[in-house]
């Protein structure tokens, strides 16, 4: 039997080995940050994001996720702005979409994408980021078109 000290050595070393496994795996890892959505009602919605910011982490992105925190979700930063595709290859979750412009104001919003579809979903229009949440937050946070994300990218 392992006595308490035992375990929590055990538990540090698994904690401290998986982003060495995840990098052994070839998955990209990601940072976290956090990011305001500001409706147009003045209401504030916070999330910590993990942040989409190279080409590897961006053709990654929740690709063979299980599950996301309902606070959590992915920004992609595109720098210099420009029209993005994203699509649902290899995603599991349902995903709400929204494009946003330099200027933090969200363009477009594509709700409910279907978990492992290879349909294109097109920005339409150059942009500066996407923010991908969990399928159906932004209907059961009222969040809209013209809304604000806050966040250093914008």
């Amino acid at each position: 039997m392992f006595s308490m000290f035992h375990r929590l050595v055990l538990i540090g070393l698994l904690c401290l080995s998986a982003p060495f496994a995840a990098a052994q795996s070839g998955l990209a890892t990601f940072e976290r940050e956090e990011l305001t959505i500001v409706t147009q009602d003045g209401e504030e919605h916070s999330f910590t994001v993990e942040m989409a910011l190279d080409p590897k982490q961006q053709a990654q992105g929740l690709m063979f996720r299980r599950e996301m925190a309902a606070d959590a979700g992915m920004l992609f930063i595109y720098q210099p702005s420009r029209e993005a595709v994203m699509w649902m290859q290899n995603t599991f979750l349902p995903l709400d979409m929204l494009f946003i412009k330099g200027d933090g104001r969200i363009v477009k919003i594509v709700e409910r994408t279907v978990p492992q579809s290879t349909k294109r979903i097109p920005s339409g229009e150059t942009i500066t980021g996407v923010l991908e949440l969990n399928g159906g937050t932004v209907s059961r946070l009222g969040i809209k078109e013209g809304d604000r994300v806050e966040h250093a990218s914008f």
